[in-house]
C-alpha cells in the first residue's frame, strides 16, 4: 500500500487514522474515509500542506461522532503534550458537535411520536421506521423493541403520569371538573377533566383524569355510579367545588339525587343545637342494613350546567321558534335560510360550484354543522361578506333561486343582533384564561349590547333583542341571582363590580364578599391570648394585618390584573374556590376530539383501557412536558 510523505501536514494529523491513503499526486493527497459505510468508498482529495477539506467532512457527514485524536505512528510526540499518552481532543467545528442519545431518550421520542401523532403501537415493529430510527441516529445497537414492550413502557409512563397527576391534585384545596358522555363507533366513552387555578402563579391548569367505557343505559344512577368511581379514583370527593356538565337530562337528574348535601350554617346550627331527638336504634340498624344489600349511595359535588350549551339552546329553541312563527319574519326567514343551505349544499357537493365561487369570492363559504350553533352565524356571515349582485350572479350560474333585496336585508340584521351571542359564546367556551366568574358579566354584556341594536331594526325582527334578553333571563334565572357566580365575578380582578350598574344589587355583592371573607380572618387562640395580655397602650400597629373591610376596599382599588390577589389573602382564597370551575364543558369536548384521531374505526380492536391511556398521554402532553 502506498504511504504518503513524512512531512506532509496530512501525516501529522490527529485525525488521520479516520483516513486511507490512496495516493499522492504533486501536491496533492487522495485519501478514502473509514467512517463512511455502505455503497462505494467515497475519496476525498487534499493538499499536502492543509486537511480543511478533511475536518469538513468530518463536521459534515460525522458531525454527530465523538472523535478521539491520536498520534500518528510516524511522527514524534504530540507539540501540546509531551506525555505518550492519548489525549482525547475535540474536533473545532464550526457547527456544534451533536450530543448523542441514550436509549431511553430514543424510546422517549418515539413514544410522543406515536402518542401525539394517534399511531398504531405497531408502529414500533415497522421495519421501514426502524431503518428510520437507525440510519438517524447512527447507532444499530438502539433498538425501538416490538409492539409488547413498547405498550409496557406506555404502562409505565402512564403509571408515572397518574402518580404525578395524584400528587397535584392532594396538593390543591380547590378543584372542579367537567364530564359528558361521547358515543363513537358504537361505544360510548364517560369523559372527565380537571380545573384549577395555581396558588403561586394564579394560572389556570387543566388535565384529563378519564375516558372511560361507559356500559350499558346512561341512566342518571349509572352516571352518578361511573362519576364517584372516576372522583375517588384520584381523591377528589371533598375537593371538587363544581362539576359542568351540558344540560342531559341523565346529568342534571343524577347531580339532584346524589349531590352532597350543603353544610348547615353556624346559626342554623344553633337553632337546633338545645334539641333533644330520639331515635329508634333498631330502624337505624335495619336501614343500614338495607343500603348494604342495595345500591351504595352516591356522593356527588355541586352541579353546573353548561352556559354554552343553554345558550345554544337559546339560539335554537327560543330564535328559532320566534322567527318562524312571527308573522313578520315567518315568510322572509324560510326563503332566505332555505336559499343558504341549498347554496351550502352545492357549494360542497360540486367541483364546479367551487370554481364558480372562487371566480365571484375569493373565501370559500362556510358549511354549518348541526352540533354548534355558532357554524351558522359564521355561513350566514360568509355569505352577507358578499355584495348581493355577486351571490345572485352564482346562483345564476348554478340553475337555484337568486336571493331578493328583503331576504338579504332579512341576513345582515339576523347577524347584526346575534353578534354579541356568538362572542359571548367563544368566551365562555374558552379555557386557560375563562373562569367561572367571567359568566355573569358576559350574560350582562350580552343583554346590554343585544338590545343596543333594536333601534335600527326592521320589523322583521324587530322584536327579536326582547326575546333574546327574556330568554337569558328565563334559562339563567338561577344563575344571575347564585351566591357562587356573584362571588366567582367579583373576586376576578378583571372584572370586581365594574359590570354591576344598579347601586343595591352592587351594595350586595360587597356584602357577599366581605361576609365570605369574614371567617377567613379568625385568629388562633394562642393570637387572641397574646392580645389579651397585652400592656403596651402605645403598641405599634404598623404590622397588625388588615381587617376584612379594609382589604376588601383596597382591593376594589387594585390594578384589574390577577397577580393583584397576592396582596389579598382573603379575597384570593374566595377567587382560587369560586373561580376553579369553568362557565361550560366545553373542555371534556376537546378532551373527545382528541380522541377521534385515536379510536378510529381502523383501530376497533384497540382495548378499551389502551385507549383510554394513549388518549390521557396525549392530552396531558406528557410526554411533551418532559423536555
Amino acid at each position: 500500500m502506498a504511504t504518503t510523505t513524512d512531512n506532509s501536514t496530512f501525516s501529522k494529523w490527529l485525525y488521520s487514522h479516520y483516513f486511507q491513503f490512496i495516493r499522492e499526486i504533486d501536491k496533492n493527497l487522495t485519501v478514502r474515509c473509514t467512517l463512511c459505510a455502505g455503497g462505494k468508498p467515497r475519496e476525498l482529495s487534499t493538499a499536502k500542506n492543509s486537511t480543511s477539506n478533511l475536518k469538513k467532512h468530518l463536521e459534515r457527514v460525522h458531525g454527530n461522532l465523538k472523535l478521539v485524536a491520536k498520534r500518528p505512528l510516524a511522527s514524534g510526540p504530540l507539540e501540546d503534550d509531551g506525555a505518550s499518552e492519548l489525549k482525547q481532543q475535540k474536533l473545532d467545528f464550526s457547527r456544534p458537535v451533536v450530543k448523542m442519545l441514550e436509549p431511553g431518550e430514543v424510546r422517549r421520542l418515539v413514544a410522543e411520536y406515536v402518542v401525539e401523532d394517534a399511531l398504531p403501537l405497531s408502529t414500533v415493529e415497522s421495519p421501514a421506521f426502524q431503518k428510520l430510527v437507525i440510519l438517524l441516529l447512527r447507532h444499530k445497537h438502539i433498538s425501538t423493541d416490538n409492539r409488547k414492550t413498547f405498550a409496557k413502557d406506555l404502562d409505565k409512563a402512564y403509571e408515572a403520569m397518574e402518580k404525578e397527576l395524584k400528587k397535584k391534585i392532594e396538593a390543591q384545596e380547590y378543584v372542579s371538573a367537567t364530564a359528558d358522555i361521547w358515543s363513537a363507533n358504537n361505544k360510548s366513552f364517560m369523559g372527565v377533566t380537571i380545573h384549577w387555578i395555581d396558588a403561586g402563579t394564579l394560572k389556570r391548569q387543566k388535565a384529563a383524569i378519564a375516558c372511560k367505557r361507559f356500559r350499558g343505559r346512561h341512566t342518571f344512577d349509572a352516571v352518578a355510579t361511573e362519576l364517584e368511581d372516576i372522583f375517588s379514583r384520584y381523591g377528589l370527593n371533598n375537593k371538587v367545588t363544581a362539576c359542568v356538565t351540558d344540560n342531559g337530562s341523565n346529568f342534571v337528574k343524577a347531580f339532584k339525587e346524589f349531590q352532597q348535601a350543603q353544610p348547615e350554617s353556624d346559626e342554623e346550627q344553633e337553632e337546633g343545637a338545645s334539641e333533644v331527638t330520639f331515635t329508634d336504634l333498631h330502624n337505624v340498624l335495619t336501614t343500614a342494613t338495607d343500603d348494604d344489600d342495595g345500591h351504595s349511595i352516591c356522593e356527588l359535588p355541586p352541579h353546573h350546567r353548561c352556559a354554552a350549551h343553554t345558550l345554544n339552546r337559546i339560539a335554537n329553541n327560543e330564535v328559532d321558534k320566534w322567527l318562524a312563527s312571527n308573522p313578520d319574519s315567518r315568510a322572509v326567514y324560510r326563503s332566505a335560510t332555505g336559499k343558504c343551505a341549498a347554496l351550502w349544499t352545492k357549494a360542497s357537493c360540486s367541483t364546479v360550484a367551487s370554481e364558480y365561487l372562487e371566480e365571484v369570492s375569493e373565501k370559500k363559504l362556510i358549511v354549518p354543522t348541526v352540533t354548534r350553533w355558532n357554524s351558522f352565524y359564521d355561513a350566514y356571515a360568509r355569505i352577507i361578506e358578499m355584495p348581493l349582485a355577486n351571490i345572485n350572479k352564482l346562483c345564476t350560474q348554478l340553475n337555484m333561486k337568486c336571493l331578493n333585496d328583503k331576504e338579504y336585508q332579512f341576513l345582515k340584521e339576523y347577524c347584526l343582533i346575534m353578534k354579541p351571542f356568538t362572542i359571548a359564546l367563544d368566551i365562555l367556551q374558552g379555557e386557560d384564561n375563562c373562569f367561572y366568574g367571567t359568566l355573569l358579566p358576559t350574560l350582562e354584556i350580552l343583554m346590554a349590547k343585544t338590545l343596543a341594536v333594536k333601534n335600527g331594526l326592521s320589523k322583521m325582527t324587530g322584536e327579536l333583542p326582547d326575546i333574546i334578553v327574556k330568554a337569558i333571563k328565563s334559562r339563567f334565572a338561577a344563575t344571575l341571582d347564585s351566591k357562587d357566580a356573584l362571588l366567582a365575578a367579583v373576586s376576578l380582578p378583571k372584572f370586581k363590580l365594574r359590570w354591576v350598574s344598579e347601586k343595591p344589587r352592587k351594595d350586595y355583592i360587597k356584602f357577599l364578599l366581605t361576609t365570605e371573607c369574614s371567617p377567613l380572618s379568625e385568629e388562633p387562640p394562642a393570637q387572641i391570648e397574646d392580645d389579651f395580655f397585652s400592656f403596651d397602650a402605645q403598641l405599634d400597629d404598623s404590622n397588625a394585618p388588615m381587617s376584612v373591610e379594609t382589604e376588601v376596599i383596597d382591593y376594589r382599588k387594585s390594578a384589574p390584573v390577577m397577580e393583584s390577589l397576592h396582596h389579598f389573602p382573603r379575597v384570593k382564597k374566595v377567587a382560587l374556590r369560586y373561580n376553579a370551575a369553568t362557565p361550560s364543558s366545553a373542555p371534556v369536548e376537546r378532551l373527545f376530539s382528541v380522541g377521534g384521531p385515536v379510536l378510529t374505526p381502523k383501530r376497533n380492536r384497540l382495548g378499551d383501557e389502551r385507549f383510554q391511556r394513549l388518549l390521557l398521554l396525549r392530552h396531558n402532553k406528557y410526554f411533551s412536558g418532559m423536555e
